[in-house]
């Protein structure tokens, strides 16, 4: 072969390997382990990465009021993950503006020291749980994965995901990983009158519900803690009213408080993140302005 035959080949090779190498995804760009909080991030090629969040946003646990009980059963089962003992997924629900994602968020300036990290993972990654575990499997570091404001409709293929993953699937269930989720929907699907209707009785009379209720019931079974949240008392609202301003620096006093709870009324709502709402409001206005005909 000459020369520039030889040439013309190489040069027909290198192009062809140019246009198959623009067919390939790019490589998974570098994991900072140092960090403590992350988001799943898709590249393209459907490949997911962990995005690490230089300041994740938390809430000291003190400022969580009126959950005490939560807290101190979610601190718990944490503590135990941590050191690694046996220790449940949780599923938090309840009552919208109680708490529960702030709880949650709270956990990281409490145990990142000893190596609890944090990922984020919304509802549409969830099909990629298998390959974020993955990721995560041989770190030393124990990692929750966070799901807010969790549900699902019928059919919807990230609920199955969310089961393999919670159970575990084929594979080893990895002793690093839990799931801790928020949601408004106690068994995170919709419950429609009609499920009612598929209960039946035995011979003896038992009660025994339908295959769509077992269905609903059996993701949120693979939650073995469960921290319930409820609408607070008009006490519980102005509790924490009064640490909020006391964290702008303000004290509660009988204006103060007829404002808060016009506020709430306003808002059709008493919960934590109604008085935090007031409380930045409040704050927010020159002292002149802090009157409850202004609101």
């Amino acid at each position: 072969m000459s020369a520039d035959a030889l040439t013309q080949l190489l040069q027909r090779a290198e192009a062809v390997l140019a246009r198959f190498e623009a067919t390939l995804p790019p490589p998974l760009p570098k994991i900072d382990w140092h960090a403590t909080a992350f988001r799943c991030r898709k590249l393209a090629g459907g490949r997911c990465y962990l995005e690490a969040v230089p300041q994740p946003h938390s809430v000291p646990l003190t400022d969580l009021t009126q959950i005490d009980r939560q807290k101190e059963r979610l601190l718990r089962n944490t503590a135990a993950f941590v050191a690694g003992r046996p220790a449940n997924n949780v599923l938090l629900t309840g009552a919208r503006g109680t708490g529960k994602s702030s709880l949650v968020k709270a956990l990281l300036p409490q145990f990142a020291a000893e190596g609890l990290r944090l990922i984020e993972v919304d509802k549409t990654q969830l099909v990629d749980l298998p390959d974020i575990v993955q990721l995560i499997a041989d770190r030393p570091e124990r990692f929750i994965l966070y799901c807010d404001d969790l549900s699902f409709e019928e059919g919807d293929d990230a609920y199955k995901a969310l089961k393999t993953a919670l159970d575990g699937g084929i594979a080893r269930r990895c002793n690093n990983v839990l799931v801790y989720a928020t949601s408004n929907r106690r068994h995170l699907m919709p419950e429609r009158m009609r499920d009612n209707l598929e209960h039946q009785l035995d011979e003896e009379g038992e009660i025994r519900p339908g295959e769509t209720t077992e269905e609903k019931v059996s993701l949120s079974e693979r939650f073995g803690l469960w921290l319930s949240f409820y609408p607070f008392s008009q006490e519980d609202y102005l509790a924490a009213v009064a640490v909020w301003l006391n964290h702008f620096k303000l004290k509660m006093n009988a204006e103060t408080e007829k404002a808060a709870l016009r506020w709430a009324l306003m808002r059709g709502a008493r919960s934590g993140r109604v008085a935090w709402q007031f409380a930045c409001d409040w704050a927010g206005r020159k002292p002149k302005e802090r009157k409850v005909d202004l609101l």
